[in-house]
């Protein structure tokens, strides 16, 4: 077993976003904006996992779009596409954990409760229930990020402030279908299914095992995510970066999801 660290009790200046997770904890800022919202009406909503079939699809925003990679019971992963200079709503989900991985581009995450972070191809974000944040692309190319949701619930979302008029509107019903790399069922799991490739064909993801990680990590591995039910209880899902003397080593009788290049 690796060795765990407690990031919440590194200063600041120790943080490198290429090799740990950077943390967003919920402060008294965080608790007090939550509150005016509830007090003024807002709510957190509930997925239901058996009819809310349009959130395989892809979803657009005024921001790009975004759309599900993978999802079973406890784990849901969305790959956001952030065109230039746009940015997401400053947001916060109450009831889950969220880590978000960059795959490419340049942007800032801000919160309420620290200064904010440049995000990069590398940058692992670990966004604590309660704590709002929002991230905005810095640079001139798209920034690709990958959502890592735990436990799964699309519809844990409450705006606090928006560009685009959303504030206080909970998530999106509209969207279009994705004709190329569907999401599609895995026999061996019967309530999880995932896409092949994103859209665009750039990023792959697949499912496999840690001691295949532990044996064969190749040059195009970006992220791997243990699908394991402790990261779920504990809060604390130990992502993997793809370049072993960064990303600590694999549990080898856990499932992972790897993202790679295509």
């Amino acid at each position: 077993m690796e060795k765990v660290v407690e990031l919440s009790r590194l200063a600041p200046d120790t943080l490198d976003t290429g090799r740990h997770p950077v943390p967003f904890d919920a402060g008294t800022a965080d608790v007090a904006a939550l509150t005016r919202l509830v007090r003024g009406g807002a709510r957190a909503a509930n997925e239901q996992f058996d009819t809310d079939a349009h959130l395989d699809e892809i979803v657009p925003k005024p921001w790009g779009y975004e759309y599900r990679a993978y999802v079973d019971e406890f784990f849901d992963f969305w790959a956001l596409h952030i065109d230039a200079p746009h940015g997401t709503s400053v947001h916060v989900h109450p009831r889950k954990l969220t880590y978000l991985l960059c795959l490419g581009g340049q942007g800032v995450t801000t919160g309420l409760n620290r200064p904010e972070v440049d995000v990069r191809a590398g940058t692992v974000l670990r966004i604590a229930p309660g704590a709002f944040h929002g991230t905005r692309n810095t640079g001139d190319e798209p920034l690709e990020l990958i959502e890592v949701e735990v436990p799964r619930n699309k519809f844990d979302l409450m705006r606090l402030s928006d560009d685009y008029s959303r504030t206080g509107k909970g998530y999106e019903t509209h969207t279009r279908e994705a004709p190329r790399y569907p999401m599609r069922r895995i026999p061996s799991s019967p309530h999880a299914r995932m896409r092949e490739r994103t859209p665009d064909g750039r990023f792959r993801f697949d499912l496999r095992t840690g001691m295949d990680l532990f044996y064969r990590r190749r040059p195009d591995d970006l992220f791997h995510v243990p699908l394991c039910l402790s990261g779920v209880v504990r809060s604390d899902v130990a992502v993997l970066t793809g370049h072993p003397e960064d990303g600590g080593r694999p549990q080898t009788d856990v499932d992972y999801l790897s993202i790679s290049r295509a």
